[in-house]
This record gives structure tokens, sequence and C-alpha cells, in this order.
């Protein structure tokens, strides 16, 4: 076999085979025998059809088409691997020439990894916010533990703010009453924005037994989207009552015997979460800035494809979980059909140059991904999808996703690298020393989103 090499773009070649036709001898007899097994001459045993017969028969031609089919594979990978290219995605294939007896001669076009020059990083300089945690904060922080341990007590009078109601709820479209439009004894806190719109206006003022009826676009259920006319019944009507913010709170609500001490816990996972906050915000921000320095070209049927996965990906999976449209989303995010088309085309061109980068970053850094990082990350990532490990460990080989997870965990050690050579500061001008350990596992999270962009 004979094979050269034609670069069409930076990110996509053409290969030219030219096989011998000795060489698809294999594949002949593999035809023979396939063809052998499906058809019946009288006369013959299944199986044991002699080649001139079945070429007579059925004609050479079948043969050969069956044979190449058979062939091209894996001739096409012996091209790849000589040229020593790396494709993305299926090749366009065109045979130019079979000649039986002679030759069998193709083409095939792929999209390759684009070449990269990855420069000098050293001098990347980022700013990030600073870690500051302001007595706001954290009475913010309290006043959410507060909210969690609040009690609540009937009462006889009409619902206001803040109140606890038990709702019975009847929802119709076109005035018919929906078979899951039903339902009692709902436990609703006037004010939350938990249920429907316009159910807070509809219940305040109403006493236990009283009823209102409002319209509302419902927000899921087999009516979802849909204008619904709403009845809603008051059961009972009780006041929230938060406890004392004193040490007894303190005690009851943590492991700390002071509201002191409970104040200076919370001041701590404030600044712990910020620090979490600045790591994240910092491997972005230098992530953008080593995409400035790189020339990448993006493949267009690639970014295509990435693009309709990521539209797929929202619409069927994320939306339809929710119980929204495309449509319905766009609205509530006050964005035009055509802003979100850019932003998605835009997430999918970085994502892409970000995976190029990175996977060149891990050949240059000669970067190796031992068991112990795979099985971190793996207990992250089935933390993350709702999973046990050991579920996600055999979704993962099953699906043959191991060279997925030791490519996220290297893109992120190769993120890690380019951050560790960074200058970071804060918005203070002070220096960040962010943590190797932390900053690795995050910036391993931080690739995620690309481990299906190239398949490659």
């Amino acid at each position: 076999m004979k094979s050269a090499v034609e670069t069409l773009n930076p990110t996509r070649v053409r290969l030219t085979v030219e096989v011998p036709f000795e060489e698809l001898k294999d594949s002949l007899d593999a035809a023979y025998s396939k063809i052998n097994q499906q058809v019946t001459v009288k006369g013959f045993r299944k199986g044991k059809i002699p080649a001139r017969v079945i070429d007579q028969r059925f004609g050479r031609g079948a043969v050969l088409e069956e044979a190449v089919n058979d062939a091209l594979p894996k001739f096409y990978t012996e091209a790849v691997n000589e040229a020593e290219l790396s494709p993305l995605g299926q090749p366009d294939v065109d045979i130019t020439e079979l000649k039986d007896g002679e030759t069998l001669n193709f083409t095939a076009e792929v999209d390759v990894r684009p070449a990269l020059e990855i420069p000098d990083y050293s001098g990347i300089e980022v700013e990030v916010d600073a870690v500051e945690v302001t007595d706001e904060d954290i009475d913010k922080s309290v006043e959410q533990l507060r909210e969690r341990f609040a009690s609540t007590s009937p009462v006889e009078r009409a619902a206001e703010d803040g109140d606890v109601v038990t709702i019975d709820l009847e929802a119709k479209v076109d005035g018919e009453v929906l078979e899951d439009g039903i339902a009692d004894g709902v436990s609703y806190t006037i004010g939350s924005g938990e249920l429907l719109d316009g159910i807070d206006e509809a219940v305040k003022g109403k006493s236990a037994g009283e009823e209102a009826v409002f319209t509302s676009e419902l927000k899921g259920g087999s009516a979802a989207g849909k204008e619904a006319e709403v009845t809603v019944k008051v059961g009972q009507v009780a006041a929230r009552e938060l406890p004392a913010l004193d040490d007894d709170f303190a005690q009851l609500a943590s492991e700390f015997d002071t509201l002191d001490e409970l104040r200076a816990d919370s001041a701590k996972r404030l600044a712990d979460m910020k620090k979490y906050d600045q790591a994240t915000q910092a491997q972005e921000r230098v992530l953008d800035k080593l995409l400035e320095l790189v020339e990448i070209p993006v493949p267009e049927k690639l970014l295509e494809d990435e693009i309709g996965t990521r539209k797929h990906n929202l619409e069927h999976h994320q939306l339809g979980q929710m119980g929204l449209t495309l449509d319905k989303y766009l609205e509530i995010q006050g964005k035009t059909a055509e802003e979100f088309e850019t932003e998605t085309r835009d997430a999918a061109v970085k994502g892409i140059k970000t995976q190029f980068v990175l996977d060149e970053l891990v050949k240059k850094e000669n970067l190796n991904v031992n068991q112990e990082e795979l099985t971190e990350h793996l207990m992250r990532r089935a933390a993350s999808s709702g999973m046990s490990p050991d579920q996600f460990a055999q979704a993962v080989v099953e699906g043959g996703q191991v060279p997925l997870l030791v490519g996220e965990v290297a893109r992120g050690k190769a993120l890690a690298v380019v951050v560790e050579a960074a200058s970071v500061k804060d918005t203070n001008g002070e220096v960040v020393d962010l943590d190797d350990e932390d900053e690795e596992t995050e910036a391993a999270e931080a690739s995620d989103s690309t481990e299906e962009t190239t398949g490659a």
C-alpha cells in the first residue's frame, strides 16, 4: 500500500491511497464466505458454493463491493498512522479507481487537529476579586441559618407576607380541569416565589377557608407553558417565628457554644468559598489569556457538530427536565434567538480551542495521569452526576469513556501548570497564592466541559 497526504487547509487533509490488488485477498475471501452464508444455489450445500459459481450467479461486482467495504477501514487506518495524523470525526471517502485483479485507489478527506505553537506563557498576568468577608456577609449567612430553624404556629387572621399557608390547588386549561392539575395540602411560604406567578397576590389577605381564582402560566406538568385558571383555597394560616440570635441559638443550630463562635465559623466558611471562587476566576482568566496567545484554527464541521450537541443537550435534557421550551427559556433569560445562537457558537469555539491548546500542553509538558488522580476525578464526576462512584465507574467502562476521563484530568493538569506560571493579583494589588493541589482539582473540573468536543 502507498499513501500520500495533501494539506487542504490547517484543519483538513486529503489522503490518497493506492492498494495493490493482492492486498485485498483476505477481504475477498471474507466476502465470498459471507455471501456463501447468505445465498442458496441448487446442487451445492450452504456455505460450500465455489467462488466461480458465485461470480456467475451473483456477479463479481457484488463480491468486490463487499470486499472493498471490508478493506477500506483497515487501509484508511494504516494511512492515518503512517502519516501520523490526528483525525477528527469520520472521513469522506471516494473510490477513484477499482480494477479487478490490478488495484484499488481511493481518497479520504478528514478534519485533523491543527498544528499549534505554544508560546512562552510565563508572562501571563491576570487580576481577580479580592477575598473579603464583610459583616453584612456574615449577617446574611447567619440569617439564612436562622431561617432554617424557624417554627410556625397557626393564627386566626388573614395571611401576610412570610406566613406559611396550607393550600389546595386546582388548575383548568380551556375550562377543563387537568389530570395533574389538582394538589391538596400544599405548604407554601408567601413571598418565596416557589410556586406559580400570581399566587402571592391571590392568597395574601385570605383567611382559613377562603379561596381565590387567578391566572398563571404553568411551569411544569402536562400543560407546561400554557395559561391556566387556578383556584386556590386556604386551609390554614401559620405565622413563622424566628429564634432569637443568642448563644442558645448557636447551640441549637451548630456545634458551637456561643453566637460569636458561630459567626467566626461562618466568616471562615465564607472566606473558603470566596477563595475557591477566586481560584476558579484565576483559571478562567488565565485560560482566556492563553487562548489569545495561540493561533487556533477550528474545523467548521467539528464546530457545527459541537453547536448541535450543545443545543440538543440544552433542549432535550436541561430544559426538558424543567418543562420549558427553548422559546420560553429565552423569554425568561431576556435573550433573542440571534443572541442565543451567537452565545452558543462562541461557547463552542472556546470549548474546542481550549481542548486543542490544553492537549498540546499535555504533550509539551509530558504530563501523565496516575491511577490516584483518575480515581479522584471519577469520584468528583460521580458526585456531580448524582450517581454512586461504582455506578459511574461501571457506566464509564461499559461506554468506553475511560480515555475521555484521562484526557480531562490531563487537561486539568496542563491548565494548572499555566496558572502556576502566571502572575495573579487581586483587586487590592496583592499577589494571590493558589494552592497547587486545589488548583489541579479545580482545573480538572474546568476542563470537563470539553471532554467530548473532538472525541479524539
